[in-house]
């Protein structure tokens, strides 16, 4: 009895936080969405009214379109680049714990403001990239003032973050039993058919946690976007965690804005259940769950 009060003792500013900071926001988000909240005057109920203006308001189906895109964009190119890079960081070269350390440094420092605003400057019409392409003999290109260029930009800034996708395909890279291999190899297996019939469906439980965890954050993805492009030429990279923001922070309509977080938690929420129920049909469990 003893040792369980002090366990409680211990993770009691864990749950002080969890409450303040998570739950108690989350249940005033619901009833802040259901109101006319302008962080001055004591909130005025006024039901689902919005929840339905939200559906009218263009800005914001454009930016849960922005969303969408950029996420459709990223989450692939980042879980394939991750899980290339674990792939050769796998074999047994020199100073290999070197290259490790180095490719996990950028999940580490992407987030950061400093590494924002560098990477806005890396693409300017005369910043790092251009000049580095108009040294092999390339043209310039207009990265941050066409809808396409500055997608692409925060696209690669997010790529970039790899770093922890790429230690959990690396992981499971490690686990997956060398016999199968050498197996393979005696039946005169390519190393191109042994990757996609071994390793592919053996780490498909990791790629499944990869998908799950990456797409959640580029659906709520804000700082990057945020300082290196804003709202971008023709708000083509003005997504929805930028439109709540500006909402709550700048309109001080903070009911509208609690709405607008409504409306991505559920889109999320549906997204995660979605790729939960098609586990079954690609995702391979050692211990016969799954496929």
């Amino acid at each position: 009895m003893r040792n369980e009060k002090m366990g409680y003792l211990y993770i009691l500013p864990w749950i002080i936080g969890f409450c303040l900071l998570t739950i108690w926001p989350f249940v005033s988000s619901l009833y802040y969405s259901v109101t006319d909240y302008n962080m001055i005057a004591e909130p005025t109920i006024i039901g689902l009214k919005n929840y339905m203006a939200l559906f009218k308001d263009q800005e914001f189906i454009n930016s849960l379109i922005a969303t969408l895109k950029y996420t459709v964009i990223t989450v692939p190119v980042q879980l394939a680049f991750a899980l290339f890079i674990a792939f050769i960081l796998n074999f047994k070269l020199k100073a290999i714990n070197l290259y490790r350390t180095a490719y996990y440094i950028p999940s580490l420092l992407g987030g950061n403001v400093a590494i924002a605003i560098l990477w806005r400057f890396m693409f300017q019409p005369d910043g790092f990239i251009n000049t580095f392409m108009e040294t092999l003999g390339l043209s310039p290109v207009s990265w941050l003032s066409t809808p396409g260029g500055a997608m692409i930009v925060i696209v690669l800034l997010k790529v970039w973050q790899f770093g922890s996708s790429m230690l959990l395909f690396l992981a499971a890279l490690k686990e997956i039993p060398q016999d199968l291999y050498e197996a393979a190899s005696m039946d005169g297996a390519s190393k191109f058919r042994t990757f996609f019939t071994i390793t592919i469906p053996l780490i498909t439980p990791t790629i499944f946690f990869n998908l799950i965890m990456q797409l959640n954050n580029a659906l709520q993805e804000f700082n990057g976007p945020y300082l290196v492009t804003g709202k971008g030429p023709l708000n083509s990279t003005y997504l929805t965690s930028m439109f709540i923001y500006d909402k709550a922070f700048k309109s001080f309509e903070m009911g509208y804005a609690s709405a607008a977080s409504w409306v991505l938690f559920a889109i999320i929420v549906a997204v995660t259940l979605v790729i939960f129920g098609s586990q079954k049909r690609w995702v391979y469990y050692s211990d016969g769950g799954g496929k």
